[in-house]
């Protein structure tokens, strides 16, 4: 399976944790039950999912900080938000080229946002990279 796909599957689970805010580890047997998925697919999704699990309120706090006319996470759209954490989390924590964690967190909304969705997310996503960038 391509990583763009176990992304796919990282964003559901970061989906539902948005809203219930605990591990569901039903859900992740469920979304890995994929017969498509490798023991290493299965292995790239858990550890990037726990990933954002332990940093989830920084990276909100990030995204947040780069929303400003959002007053709360819960204002975000949950789509976009969603896409924006696996995104941000990519982007600080892990060796994937900036350009990929963006582009993919933008080809997500356009499937599960608005059709506002995939400008807005980019424009958030560009403007956190570059604060990254400039430490």
């Amino acid at each position: 399976m391509s990583r763009k796909k176990a992304r796919e599957k990282i964003y559901q689970l970061i989906f539902e944790y948005g809203f219930v805010k605990e591990i569901n580890g039903r859900t992740f047997d469920i979304l890995t039950a994929d017969s498509t998925l490798t023991p290493e697919d299965v292995a790239f999704i858990e550890a990037e999912y726990n990933g954002i699990i332990l940093h989830y309120d920084d990276i909100v706090s990030r995204i947040m900080k780069h929303t400003p006319t959002y007053s709360t996470s819960q204002r975000l759209a949950t789509t976009d938000l969603s896409a924006m954490i696996v995104a941000v989390y990519e982007l600080l924590y892990s060796d994937v080229p900036p350009a990929v964690a963006i582009n993919e967190a933008v080809d997500l909304v356009k499937v599960y946002g608005t059709e506002k969705s995939s400008g807005f997310v980019n424009g958030v996503l560009a403007s956190i990279l570059k604060e990254i960038q400039n430490g």
